[in-house]
């Protein structure tokens, strides 16, 4: 990991300077650096880091990688069980992979690699504390400024946020939220035998609490156990987590590591940018709402920052920013931010019925199909419900229930 002094990487101006080294922050400094653009990556941990995330890599997340990604994957599932509230449980099998594992601090490790490689710089251990469009810090109308901690000033012609549900940047936007969530999780080691008998086999468990489920999935000798609900139910959800993993067998085993995450998902007229400042990724609440699958939405949304990142850079007055900034926010709906209003509305059926959710993928072999051809990246909940009257039909019966 390479690291710069401030003498170095404040001058001159970088075209781009992207914020947050998860995977949009990375995806967004690869696609700028491949572009032929100064870019410089400020991330404040250092990395390799540990991220509160399940780990779970889909088609859609598979397919945003930059070209020759080597994935790190830890286990490859295909097969998932499925119960309700611990009851009911059935496992479906597929002849193919449905998914790939892997753990956050190796993949975002090779990814911030990946845009090093393409010619990003990269800074690690820095903390933005704003940005600045106007003022005595920014020397024209075509730059931002990048202020750190402890003052440094760092100048870019477009800025990226991807720092995170919490983010400053997207605080800048004024990114409005209008779903949190709460998402706990362990690491626990277990012992060659345990491994065995879930290799291949990821557990999804439909919870107590609306909207909420939990979480198996088997990575070589370590089990990722997690839960997930709305914010609010803090003490319920961790009861949840703890019951969940008594009845897996799985209390005797001290976890590695116990973590806990609020996830956080944009209200639909969001701002996504602001003036030559665009966000990505959590920073701009951009996951899928049931699911709250992240990392196919950080990569995807990641990549059109970055791309869009470079036309702003190169805009020569605030009109030609706004138009491209613009365009950045349209790309965006069209494609995630469709995907994002199926998935409320799948969020709402689940609430009122899992039972109904859980009935369907363990029974209705179309169902599964659909479950199995989602989880390749073959299709999608917005290309199904945009394809089939059916499924749009099935839905509007299920909306007024």
């Amino acid at each position: 990991m390479s690291s710069e002094n401030a003498g170095q990487d404040s001058e001159p101006v970088w075209d781009v300077v992207v914020v947050g080294a998860g995977p949009a922050g990375a995806s967004a400094a690869y696609a700028a650096a491949v572009a032929g653009r100064r870019v410089l990556l400020l991330e404040k941990a250092e990395l390799p880091r540990y991220k509160t995330c399940g780990g779970g890599i889909i088609g859609p997340s598979r397919d945003a990688l930059p070209p020759g990604f080597e994935l790190p994957l830890r286990d490859r599932v295909h097969a998932v069980t499925f119960s309700l509230d611990g009851r009911l449980a059935r496992t479906r099998r597929s002849k193919y992979m449905l998914f790939g594992l892997i753990n956050r601090p190796e993949f975002d490790q090779r990814l911030v690699t990946a845009a090093e490689d393409a010619g990003a710089r990269v800074r690690t251990g820095v903390t933005v504390s704003r940005v600045e469009q106007h003022g005595p810090s920014v020397p024209d109308r075509r730059t931002v400024a990048v202020v750190l901690s402890d003052g440094e000033i760092v100048l870019g012609r477009a800025v990226v946020g991807a720092d995170g549900s919490a983010s400053r940047i997207g605080a800048h936007v004024g990114v409005k939220l209008d779903q949190v969530d709460l998402g706990l999780e362990v690491e626990i080691p277990v012992p060659a035998t345990v491994a065995e008998d879930w290799a291949g086999r990821a557990l999804i468990d439909w919870g107590p609490m609306p909207g909420s489920y939990g979480w198996v999935f088997p990575k070589g000798d370590t089990l990722t156990v997690g839960v997930i609900s709305a914010r609010g139910n803090g003490g319920r959800t961790k009861r949840y987590l703890d019951d969940f993993i008594a009845r897996l067998g799985l209390a005797g085993f001290e976890p590695s590591i116990s973590s806990g995450h609020l996830t956080r998902c944009r209200a639909a007229d969001s701002p996504l940018s602001r003036g030559r400042v665009l966000v990505c990724g959590d920073a701009a609440g951009l996951l899928e709402p049931w699911t709250r699958e992240g990392i196919s939405f950080a990569l995807r949304s990641g990549r059109l920052a970055g791309e869009w990142a470079v036309r702003i850079a190169e805009a020569h007055d605030a009109v030609d920013a706004r138009r491209q900034a613009l365009n950045y926010a349209f790309a965006i709906k069209a494609g995630l931010g469709v995907e994002m209003a199926v998935g409320r509305r799948m969020l709402q059926v689940f609430e009122r019925r899992p039972g109904l959710m859980h009935a369907a993928v363990t029974s209705l072999r179309p169902a599964w199909h659909l479950f199995a051809e989602i989880t390749r990246g073959q299709t999608t909940l917005a290309e199904i419900v945009r394809t089939s009257r059916l499924a749009r039909r099935a839905l509007t019966v299920l909306d007024r229930s």
